[in-house]
C-alpha cells in the first residue's frame, strides 16, 4: 500500500512539472501562433500611453510594445483598462504584457512576474504655483488634501509620508491628478516626477509647481510584466529591452516620448 501510494505521488509530481513545463514553454510560440501580441495599458497615462487625436494608440510604452511584436513578426493589440485592471486583465489571459508606468513591489510581485525595470522614477508632491506649501511639513496637515492615483504606488507613499492629511484618491491617468488641482478639489497631488513634468505643457504655463523634496528613499524604477508562468516570455522582454538599448532605439524612444514635447504636434 505505501508502494503504491508512493509511486502515485511520485507519478502526480511529473505530471504536474510535465504541464508546468508546457506552460513555460508555451507562451511565445501562442503568440506566435495567434499572430497577435495583447498588451494591457491604461491609455489615460501620456506620455507612456494614450489614445492620440487620430484615435490611435500612442506613447512610449506602445512604441515599446510595437517593437516587441514587430520582433515577435506579429501583430499588437492595445487593450485599455483602468488602473485596477491592468492586473486582473493579464491574470485573465486577456492580455499577454502588462505595459504601465507600473512600479513593482513585493505585493504585486504575489500575483505578476515584472521585467527589469525600463526606467526609474521618482516620487513628488505637486500643488499650484499660488500655494503657500513649500516644505513636505506644509502639506502634513489635517486640513490638506492630496490627489493620488488609486491603486498606485503614489497612492501608498501619499499615506505614509503625508500621514495627517487627507488622501483622496482618482482612477484614471496621472492627469487627472493635475486637473483636480487646477479645478480647486484638491490642495495638492503625489505622482512621479516625470508624469507630472510631460504634461505641464497642457496647462497654463506655470500655473504647477513641483516640491524640492521629492518622496521615498530614492527613485522608483517601472517595469513591464507578465504572468507567472510566463518565464520565457519574461526572458524575452529582458532581451527585447537589452536588444534596444545596445541598438540606440531605447535612446530614441525615451528622448522622443519623455525627454521633448514634439510628440505633442505628431498625435
Amino acid at each position: 500500500m505505501i508502494q503504491k501510494k508512493l509511486v502515485s505521488i511520485v507519478l502526480a509530481v511529473v505530471v504536474t512539472l510535465f504541464l508546468t513545463g508546457i506552460s513555460f514553454a508555451g507562451t511565445l510560440s501562442e503568440i506566435v501562433k495567434r499572430g497577435e501580441l495583447r498588451v494591457a495599458v491604461q491609455s489615460g497615462a501620456p506620455p507612456y500611453a494614450f489614445i492620440d487625436k487620430k484615435g490611435e494608440p500612442a506613447g512610449s510604452m506602445v512604441g515599446f510594445s510595437k517593437g516587441m511584436a514587430d520582433a515577435m513578426g506579429v501583430k499588437l493589440k492595445v487593450l485599455d483598462f483602468d488602473w485596477d485592471g491592468l492586473i486582473p486583465a493579464l491574470l485573465s489571459g486577456k492580455a499577454d504584457i502588462l505595459a504601465a508606468d507600473m512600479t513593482p513591489t513585493l505585493k504585486r510581485a504575489l500575483k505578476i512576474s515584472f521585467a527589469d525595470p525600463w526606467i526609474e522614477v521618482q516620487p513628488c508632491v505637486f500643488t499650484t504655483t499660488g500655494a503657500s506649501y513649500n516644505l513636505l511639513e506644509d502639506v502634513n496637515k489635517p486640513d490638506v488634501t492630496v490627489g493620488v492615483l488609486l491603486g498606485s504606488t503614489g497612492e501608498g507613499i501619499a499615506k505614509k509620508y503625508l500621514p495627517k492629511a487627507k488622501i483622496k484618491s482618482y482612477k484614471g491617468g496621472g492627469r487627472m491628478i493635475v486637473q483636480a488641482l487646477l479645478a480647486g478639489h484638491v490642495d495638492a497631488g503625489v505622482n512621479d516626477d516625470l508624469a507630472v513634468l510631460t504634461v505641464l505643457p497642457d496647462y497654463p504655463p506655470n500655473s504647477v509647481r513641483l516640491l524640492d523634496k521629492r518622496l521615498g528613499q530614492g527613485k522608483d524604477p517601472l517595469s513591464f510584466a507578465v504572468r507567472h508562468d510566463s518565464v520565457n516570455l519574461l526572458q524575452w522582454v529582458n532581451l527585447y529591452f537589452g536588444t534596444v538599448r545596445s541598438n540606440g532605439d531605447y535612446d530614441k524612444n525615451i528622448s522622443y516620448w519623455l525627454k521633448g514635447i514634439e510628440w505633442k504636434k505628431d498625435h
